[in-house]
Order: C-alpha cells, then sequence, then structure tokens
C-alpha cells in the first residue's frame, strides 16, 4: 500500500514516515526542506520524497501525487511563531485537506482512500455535542477569534466530518486529537477515547508524538483500528495520563 504524507518533514511527520516504512509500505513524502528530512529519516527504497508545499502545488501536480494512493495522512501545523502564527497561508491545514479531497475525488478511485488527519483535543467534535465548561467555552471562543491555528484546525476537521461525511465513496476519515504533545524515545502505551476525559485547557493530558505517529499509522494501514475509528475524531492520551482522572 502507498501513504501520501504531508507535513512529513515535522516533528511528528517524520516519526510517522518511518512508522509506515518500518511497516513495509510506501510513502510520498510532501516535505520543503528534503535534505534535512533524509538525514532525520533515512533513504529508504520505499520513499518518495516530493521538494514543495502542498499549497505551493497546482490541482494537476497534487493529484498526480495521490493518485495510487491507499491512504493520504496530514500531520501540517503551524509554526509557533509570530510569522507561523499570524502570518499566511492561514488557512494551511484547511486549504490542504479540501485540495487533496479534490483531487481523490477527481481521479474517481476503485476504491475509497483513507484520510488521517492529525488535530487536537482543544477542538470539539460538534457530532457528539461534547460537554464543555462555561470557562473553556470563552476561553475556546477567544482562540478560535484570535489564534488563526485554532481556527484553522477546527475548520479542516469541521470539512472532513460535513462535507466529506461518512458516506462518500471516494474518501473515508478519521481526525485523532491529542493533547498536549511531548517527546519520547519509543512507542509506549497509549488510550484511545471518542471524547476528551480532560480538559484541553484546565487540565490537559500528555501524548507524546510517536504514540500519535503509530497510531495514526495503523489507521492508515487500515486494519482493526480503522474499522474502530473512521469516521470519527478520537482523542489519544499516553496512558501514564490517565492516573488521577476526573
Amino acid at each position: 500500500m502507498t501513504t501520501l504524507v504531508v507535513g512529513a518533514s515535522g516533528a511528528t511527520g517524520r516519526l510517522l514516515v518511518k512508522q509506515l516504512l518500518d511497516r513495509g509500505e510506501n510513502v510520498r513524502a510532501v516535505v520543503r526542506s528534503p535534505d534535512r528530512f533524509i538525514e532525520t529519516v533515512g533513504n529508504h527504497e520505499n520513499l518518495s520524497v516530493i521538494r514543495a508545499g502542498i499549497l505551493e502545488l497546482s490541482d494537476a501536480q497534487v493529484a498526480g501525487h495521490v493518485d495510487g494512493c491507499d491512504a493520504l495522512a496530514s500531520c501540517l501545523g503551524h509554526t509557533l511563531s509570530l510569522k507561523g502564527m499570524f502570518g499566511a497561508p492561514r488557512r494551511l491545514v484547511t486549504d490542504a485537506v479540501r485540495r487533496l479531497c479534490d483531487a481523490v475525488k477527481a481521479g474517481k478511485p476503485e476504491k475509497s482512500v483513507r484520510f488521517v488527519l492529525m488535530n487536537t483535543a482543544g477542538n470539539g467534535n460538534r457530532d457528539l455535542h461534547e460537554p464543555v465548561s462555561f470557562g473553556e467555552r470563552c476561553i475556546v471562543g477567544l482562540f478560535r477569534r484570535l489564534l488563526p491555528p485554532h481556527a484553522d484546525n477546527e475548520d479542516a476537521a469541521d470539512y472532513l466530518r460535513t462535507r466529506i461525511g461518512r458516506d462518500d465513496a471516494a474518501i473515508q476519515w478519521c481526525a485523532v486529537r491529542p493533547d498536549s504533545l511531548i517527546d519520547e524515545g519509543e512507542v509506549t502505551e497509549y488510550a484511545l477515547h471518542a471524547s476528551p476525559i480532560r480538559s484541553a485547557i484546565f487540565d490537559p493530558g500528555k501524548t507524546s508524538r510517536i504514540n500519535v505517529a503509530h497510531f495514526m499509522a495503523e489507521l492508515a494501514t487500515g486494519g482493526d483500528a480503522w474499522r474502530a475509528w473512521q469516521g470519527k475524531m478520537p482523542v489519544i492520551y499516553n496512558a501514564v495520563s490517565n492516573v488521577g482522572e476526573r
């Protein structure tokens, strides 16, 4: 199987690429700086590197890279700097999701393509009407208005949830919601929940990037994980962070 990964050079994206390659999958990685990416990931016969920003590619180029893929995975995000938070492109993730989905549909694949989106526990799944305290609702509302990356994450997941939906013939999807991201060297036990079990604002849990990458690879390659979470927005925590849960 072949997976196209956008945001592949990011802290989680490169871990996802490694996870997929370790499973024997073919990977097409879209990266801006291939030299640094290869230094981290290494050369691999199953890895094809596409030097570009996903929004810089023409529609025809996106369609060509998507063609023949069984899965798409987005680890795109905004860098934590003034330019990254408030500069262009403000709708990086949403526009990438839309363009990739348009390319899949234009190609009329014989079987549905899996789309795995890395999102955030700070974004609620409005299909489930998840309970949120008044204080958290106020803060999230401010984030939505003042921080473009938060609104972008919400809109990207909503695009899959409302525009693609659960019955699309060409695209199936899953939006993975980690809580506060940390770095760890190895995959550890992690827990998955349909909705947050703690406040992402006032009582955040921890999620290692390598655990996110492992779960996204499980989803991209299908199997039990995909059957359990397709069309949903699972929240992922490191298992150790569940101690003392409310």
